[in-house]
């Protein structure tokens, strides 16, 4: 496979609120499509190849959505792939969409990802169809407990985690919840979901889309606006259970980063990557992210967060949007991550943008905390030149 440069030119989202029953699954896509579409200055005819990535077909019990909703997103009598890789779907989405133009198959294509938990049960879905399920926040309480207990982090890191992401997302027009008035005291005293996470802790449920636009080099350079490089891509996955297996810094987790550094030529990814968005549904994860993908030493994860380092002012700013504690619409909650980066690159981030940001990182993950997918983007194709 040739790797010829992909460039990120037209970025949509949608975010519908549960009220907005009006909406339909195929109105939700087609309204991020077309942001997309305005952004990178093209219509319907422009696009060669659609991908669309969701959570399981259970979560909103429409199947094959892909065909669907291929009039809804000018795709029929054209190429339409679907992706699912768990919650890491939506970063995967857009992997496939890069390589689709990158191996020069196509030259224009569309990925779209998208949930509608307000037309499903997402707590059903995620315990497989059966009657009941701990949900993600009580499959992943015991990693974060054995995080806290192996770092020695004091219990208000996740509160700043809350606090960070939720003033972030007040920032983002596109944000499900806009908590600007939220405090360390009110995430201290809301109801504890699991141990040790209260519910302003926790995300929300939520419906929305993320459409991306990409196109090859001569594209890129073309466009009307500035393009988003796309450096390096990388999905990593381990099984669930093995022996010796260590589900709060997974080897798949250090392997996809790792991927993307050696790309890049990244050797101190703290120093020389500007921003990251990080697939955070629990507050904790922010610290255990930043040690499974060695942005920091074990057990200093905590650390960047207590000093103020992944604050939007600070000198690695971490889920600029607000990441999944403002919005998670499941199936494209990946792929938010993965276009709010690509568009800090760009300088078009709005209120939540990082001054002079020239290359990001965009990091999904899903199951139990085994598949990954990951990008790295740069304002020009070598932004460390």
């Amino acid at each position: 496979m040739s790797h010829q440069p992909v460039a990120v030119v037209g970025i949509g989202q949608t975010h519908h609120k549960k009220s907005r029953a009006d909406v339909s699954i195929a109105g939700l896509v087609r309204e991020a499509a077309l942001r997309a579409l305005e952004d990178a200055n093209m219509d319907w005819s422009d696009i060669d190849a659609v991908v669309l990535g969701k959570a399981p077909d259970l979560f909103e019990g429409v199947m094959k959505p892909e065909m669907y909703l291929a009039d809804a997103l000018g795709a029929v009598n054209k190429p339409m792939f679907r992706v699912h890789t768990a919650g890491s779907v939506g970063g995967s989405t857009g992997i496939v969409g890069s390589h689709l133009v990158s191996s020069g198959r196509h030259k224009r294509v569309l990925s779209i990802a998208f949930e509608k938990q307000s037309e499903g049960n997402a707590q059903f879905a995620l315990g497989g169809g059966k009657g009941a399920s701990i949900g993600a926040g009580g499959a992943f309480a015991p990693f974060i407990r054995a995080y806290i207990r192996r770092s020695g982090a004091p219990e208000d890191i996740g509160w700043q985690v809350a606090v960070k992401d939720r003033l972030n997302g007040a920032k983002n027009p596109y944000a499900h919840l806009k908590l600007a008035d939220i405090t360390i005291e009110k995430v201290k005293e809301s109801p504890m979901m699991w141990d040790p996470l209260h519910f302003l802790e926790s995300c929300p449920s939520s419906d929305g889309a993320c459409a991306v636009v990409f196109t090859d080099e001569q594209g890129g350079k073309a466009a009307s606006k500035p393009p988003a490089w796309v450096l390096a891509t990388a999905m990593k996955s381990e099984p669930s259970t093995f022996a010796g297996r260590d589900p709060v810094s997974p080897a798949a987790a250090h392997a996809c980063s790792d991927e993307i550094y050696r790309a890049i030529g990244v050797t101190n990814p703290r120093e020389q990557i500007d921003c990251a968005e990080l697939y955070v549904p629990f507050s904790w994860y922010e610290p255990m992210w930043l040690e499974a993908h060695d942005i920091a030493a074990p057990g200093d994860g905590w650390r960047m967060t207590a000093e103020g380092a992944t604050a939007l002012d600070g000198s690695f700013p971490v889920n600029m949007s607000g990441g999944v504690l403002s919005s998670n619409p499941i199936g494209a909650s990946g792929l938010l991550r993965f276009a709010e980066a690509a568009l800090q690159v760009r300088g078009m981030a709005g209120e939540h943008q990082v001054g002079g940001a020239k290359l990001a990182l965009a990091q999904a993950y899903g199951a139990n905390a085994q598949f990954y997918a990951m990008w790295a983007v740069g304002s020009s194709l070598d932004p460390l030149g």
